[in-house]
């Protein structure tokens, strides 16, 4: 009797398991921090409560056809790494994964508060390649694995920690990663990267390899590294940086380390940044750069470097810079720093860098 009673325990577990884990048929999945249950059926009526639930529900699903995952306003903490790795579901260049907010920054009833907030509250003990890391400390926040994605309007912070304790160490999360090096089609746009070297260090907001990596409008406030285009398998191909705001670096704006020379950089702002490109120790390939600023800089080219250091100083001509293209090393970009103001943390209005467009709004 007790071993009926418990097969038929058993079989409801893997029944109710299975219903969980069923997609919406419309290929929405709804998120409230608040609200929501893990064990809802993910619609907008019954939404669920964590980034890591949606992720393990797309993993485990069989198909094809576009995901969309809608955050609703309000804080996720990640306190393990929310992968999306689906090894049965397709995505394509149409039918995309996408992880947005909501309320978008074009929306007309959007304002800062309503963005979703992303925070990493995971143990830094992620081990690169099973070896123990070499700086001590550090953690990924949503890695994705899959090709043709999007993320779009959130609102990304790092992590809580002191990041230099000591020689030697580097406590570090990096919040979007990506580690396949053949992967392709990765977009995150209207989203407003944050930290605080003294609270929440944002280490590197994004770390990607593979093909085909696209940032705007995008807004990076006082983080160390804004973005790394990091190994490929052969140089990465369509890969773009346009429209962004990237304010305050403590470390470099962008890493060109996997970069192939298709790559477009325009419509960018990098104002009162410590170092503002950092190439590969080799130094192979050149860039152009058009339509765009730097504003306030302490170094303007490097290579090499890592988690720990930037690198020695690089060859500036590696970096074609179009005759519209302004640069000022002791100049200081004007910031808006009234919270109630829709362009909070960007340009403020009529400002120098204005008529390039940067910033969350596309409209």
């Amino acid at each position: 009797m007790k071993k009926h009673i418990k097969f038929c325990l058993s079989l409801l577990v893997l029944c109710t398991q299975s219903i969980f884990a069923q997609l919406p048929k419309d290929g929405k999945i709804y998120l409230n921090p608040e609200l929501g249950s893990n064990t809802n059926a993910g619609t907008k009526d019954s939404p669920l409560k964590s980034l890591y639930e949606a992720a393990q529900r797309v993993n485990q699903a069989n198909g094809k056809g576009a995901i969309t995952i809608f955050l609703s306003e309000g804080i996720y903490g990640l306190d393990a790494t929310v992968t999306f790795h689906p090894a049965n579901w397709h995505f394509s260049k149409t039918d995309r994964l996408i992880i947005r907010a909501e309320i978008l920054p074009d929306d007309a009833d959007w304002n800062h508060g309503k963005m979703p907030v992303i925070i990493s509250t995971m143990p830094l003990n992620f081990k690169p390649y099973g070896n123990n890391d070499p700086f001590h400390g550090s953690s990924y926040g949503i890695q994705i694995e899959t090709s043709y994605v999007t993320i779009q309007g959130l609102r990304v912070l790092g992590t809580p920690v002191h990041e230099r304790p000591a020689d030697g160490y580097v406590k570090r999360n990096y919040p979007i990663v990506r580690e396949g090096r053949n992967l392709d089609d990765l977009r995150i746009t209207q989203c407003l990267f944050i930290g605080d070297i003294h609270s929440t260090p944002n280490h590197l907001a994004i770390l990607a390899s593979g093909q085909g990596v696209v940032v705007d409008y995008c807004v990076f406030y006082g983080i160390k590294d804004a973005v790394v285009f990091w190994f490929s398998d052969k140089p990465a191909e369509h890969c773009e940086m346009h429209h962004n705001l990237i304010v305050g670096n403590y470390g470099a704006a962008v890493w060109s380390w996997s970069l192939a020379e298709d790559f477009k950089y325009y419509n960018n702002v990098v104002g009162n940044a410590n170092i503002f490109w950092v190439l590969n120790q080799n130094e192979k390939n050149t860039f152009s750069l058009s339509n765009s600023m730097v504003i306030g800089y302490n170094e303007l080219v490097n290579k090499g470097g890592g988690p720990q250091a930037f690198g020695s100083q690089g060859d500036p001509n590696r970096l074609k810079f179009g005759n519209d293209v302004i640069l000022k090393k002791d100049d200081k970009l004007e910031i808006e720093l009234d919270p109630t103001k829709r362009n909070y943390l960007q340009l403020k209005t009529a400002s120098l860098g204005t008529n390039l467009g940067v910033g969350l709004f596309t409209k």
